[in-house]
């Protein structure tokens, strides 16, 4: 199938730039297909924003990023009026997220009102400034990079960001060989220089088309359902997912089965991307130990508790 090719280029280009997180890679992708937004969480120098680069050059995107401190202001994102004495008239400037592809760098560094400021354009695609709503570019999506909670100088994301994002995911460091093949490419160049172009917008518009047409049979969207609920009954969950998570994941398994090479879906996908798609949804109650670990602990419990149908 000529559409699984073009995506198979756009991975093989990430790769150039990202050694030994092919699964990662491949999951960003699913995402990006289920027109959903990523959450990479991960110690500083493990390749999130390299990654977030190389997506943005493989897919020809429009690409911004913004390094979040505390002193960036929501206007840095949304964009400003500033007054044109030559016309007499207030006109807009535009912010960092009139773009295609937006990396919000260490996110949750940022101050929790410069945090909201994202939360229109990635739920409604659109920016509002001065009462004036504007739209993004299409495609957009959001690849936000984030570390660890209890890192220096960061802050929680409110539940209510979390939820926007479709995917969480950590890439971890490198295996010893990894680690050797990405110093021996950085002795040779600019890794990032390798990375040739393998779509255009119009062919992403077009692989998300070819998506959003993989058929997810009623026996699926049960299952779908049923791990839903079953995090909502959970006795160490303060909160479980979400109708929003619900939806997304439906997304992101119709994107699991395309790049797999079927035109329908499977339990197997459902659960392929489950914890990454699941586990920052889930509240634990204050004061509970483990966070994010215990959150996919209790995804993955819910997992293997709930019977996958029978397909005929």
């Amino acid at each position: 199938m000529r559409e699984n090719q073009l995506a198979a280029q756009v991975v093989n280009e990430v790769k150039k730039a990202v050694v030994g997180k092919d699964g990662v890679v491949v999951k960003t992708l699913t995402a990006i297909l289920a027109r959903g937004h990523v959450l990479l969480e991960d110690i500083p120098g493990v390749g999130k924003t390299t990654m977030a680069i190389a997506f943005s050059k493989a897919l020809g995107l429009k690409y911004s990023r913004v390094q979040f401190t505390p002193d960036v202001m929501p206007s840095d994102l949304t964009g400003f009026s500033l007054y044109n004495k030559a016309s007499g008239q207030m006109e807009y400037q535009p912010g960092a997220l009139l773009c295609n592809l937006f990396l919000a760098d260490e996110l949750n560094r940022a101050t929790s009102r410069t945090q909201s400021a994202l939360l229109e354009a990635m739920e409604e695609g659109r920016v509002t400034v001065d009462g004036v709503s504007r739209p993004v570019p299409d495609p957009f999506l959001v690849i936000a990079t984030q570390n660890p909670a209890g890192a220096s100088g960061t802050q929680l994301l409110p539940d209510s960001q979390l939820d926007r994002f479709a995917l969480r995911l950590t890439m971890g460091y490198p295996t010893p060989a990894d680690e050797l093949e990405l110093l021996q490419r950085k002795m040779r160049g600019a890794v990032m220089e390798s990375v040739a172009q393998a779509a255009d917008r119009a062919v992403l518009a077009g692989l998300r088309d070819q998506t959003d047409r993989v058929f997810v049979d009623d026996a699926i969207l049960d299952y779908i359902l049923r791990l839903v609920r079953a995090t909502r009954d959970h006795p160490q969950l303060a909160q479980g997912a979400s109708p929003r998570a619900a939806i997304s994941l439906a997304g992101l398994c119709r994107a699991s089965a395309f790049l797999r090479g079927r035109d329908y879906v499977i339990p197997e996908d459902v659960q392929h991307i489950w914890v990454d798609a699941i586990a920052h949804r889930l509240v634990l109650p204050a004061g509970a130990a483990g966070g994010t670990r215990r959150a996919a602990d209790i995804a993955g419990e819910v997992l293997d508790a709930v019977r996958p149908p029978r397909l005929r």
